[in-house]
Order: C-alpha cells, then structure tokens, then sequence
C-alpha cells in the first residue's frame, strides 16, 4: 500500500535555518508531548538518515511544503522546487507565497507554478500584519488559484496566528462558501476547533483535512477517526509534520488505527494523488 505524507519538511536548504532546525529543543518538547522520541534524521540534520526512516515506515513520498512568513521564516520556493528536482521519486513540491500584497502573491503563484509546484501554501495569520483565513484582501489570490485550479493549503488550526480566533472554522467556512471550486486542505486540521471542522467539512466538500501532528493522543483524536471512516474517507490526508513527528513511529501508530481498509487506502495514497492532480 502506497504511503505519502503530506507535510514534510526535510534538512535540506532553507530548511535548515527554519526554527524547526534551529530552535531542536522546542520542537523536540512537541514530539515528547506527542508521546514519540525524536526522530535521529532531525536530531543529525540528516537527509540520507530521513530517506532510510522513509523507507522504514513505508512513506514513498512525501510533500515538501515552503513556508513565507514574518513569523515562522520564509523557504523559498526555488529550495522547494530544488529539493524536488533533488529527489524526484521521494518529494513532492508545494510552494507557498506571503499573501499580504495580493499582486506580488499572484506573480509568485504562477513563478512557482512555473518551477513545478502542485499547490501553494498559504499561512495568513502568521504573515505580517496577521490576516484571518476569509479577509477579503486575500480574495483576489483565492480566485486567481480558483480560476487557475491551483490546490491551497492553509494553516487553520494550532499556532496559526498571534491568538486562538485564527484557528477559528467560520473563518475557513465563509471563504470555502465563496470559492466552492478551489481544493483547499486545512492543516493541522483546524486543531482544537475539531467538532467544528468536521461539520465545515460536512457542508462544504471542497475541504480536505489533515490533522497532521495534532492527531496522535490529543483531545478530538476519536473524531477525527470517526470522520475518516466515513464521510471524509475521501477528503482525510495522512501527514506526519515531520520533523516534528518521526515517521516509523508515527505511521506505525496511524495504520493501528481503527480504519476500514479502503478509507485507509485512500487516507493514506488517494486522496493525496488527487487533490494534486496526480
């Protein structure tokens, strides 16, 4: 059974100036409060330990995703779409733009599309100054990938702003209502606002979830289960937020999972492929 993650971020490039490898003791206190050890490939800052880790949890590929951000860091999109061309049966590229200055945000959407990207990722609330998910200045940007059938992935749930409302669903609500024909993927899966998201999801069948690390262990884990085994069987993704989360580990916990064969087939592989047009 094919295996992609679909949030990774390997110690290549830009990569490892971000505060994911920079900052090892706080992002190793999440990976402990997930209950994992740290994975050895971000403790070595290590591509061929990660590959080997790949290999030993089954992951086949897994989505490389930029960031461009005041708060987080930038990984630009040239590093993006490197490491892809790098590692072309491992990686998959996602590009991401800061969306505060909608026409250099276009021009940078179609430049990374250029270099082979299959989605953009956008963090509003971390941008500067911090913008909630359905802000009508990021609309222009929304039709433009509507119109272009470029997939988004937005950052809805955890940290994704200066305080908890950036997480909040009617934000993601109002803006999926607008633009019901654009793929968008929710990361780290709205996390806490789970009954939540799931019922936006419910309404609205644009929306793809991906609890990513707020998944093992944490409050709303029973649901979100719930919800891949049925309605969202084809709309569930499966992500590590690697390196957060080590991959053997964590894809040895996620298959124990009390999941029907074939919405783990498409969590795991399809859903994937599809909302990326692969």
């Amino acid at each position: 059974m094919q295996i992609i993650d679909f949030r990774m971020r390997p110690p290549l490039r830009g990569f490892l100036n971000s505060r994911i490898y920079s900052a090892p003791d706080n992002r190793d206190r999440y990976t402990r409060s997930l209950g994992f050890k740290p994975a050895p490939s971000a403790t070595d800052q290590s591509i061929d330990l990660l590959l080997e880790e790949m290999d030993e949890a089954g992951v086949s590929k897994g989505v490389v995703v930029g960031r461009n951000t005041a708060t987080l860091g930038v990984i630009e999109n040239q590093d993006i779409a490197a490491i892809a061309a790098d590692y072309p049966e491992r990686f998959i590229p996602v590009g991401s733009v800061d969306p505060t200055n909608r026409r250099a945000a276009v021009a940078a959407i179609d430049a990374a599309v250029a270099m082979g990207v299959k989605a953009i990722n956008l963090e509003p609330g971390v941008c500067s100054p911090p913008l909630y998910l359905d802000d009508r200045r990021l609309y222009p940007i929304y039709a433009h990938m509507e119109d272009n059938k470029i997939p988004v992935i937005l950052m809805g749930g955890g940290g994704a702003g200066p305080d908890i409302t950036y997480s909040a669903p009617e934000h993601i609500d109002r803006m999926l209502a607008d633009f019901p024909d654009l793929p968008v993927i929710v990361s780290h899966g709205g996390w806490p606002w789970v009954q939540e998201i799931l019922h936006v999801a419910f309404r609205r069948h644009n929306l793809y979830v991906s609890p990513d690390m707020y998944l093992p262990g944490l409050p709303g884990h029973a649901e979100y289960v719930q919800a891949a085994n049925g309605f969202l069987s084809e709309r569930f993704l499966f992500a590590t937020a690697y390196p957060f989360c080590p991959l053997p580990a964590y894809t040895k916990w996620f298959l124990s999972l009390p999941i029907a064969e074939e919405a783990m087939e498409n969590i795991l592989s399809k859903n994937a492929l599809r909302v990326l047009g692969l």
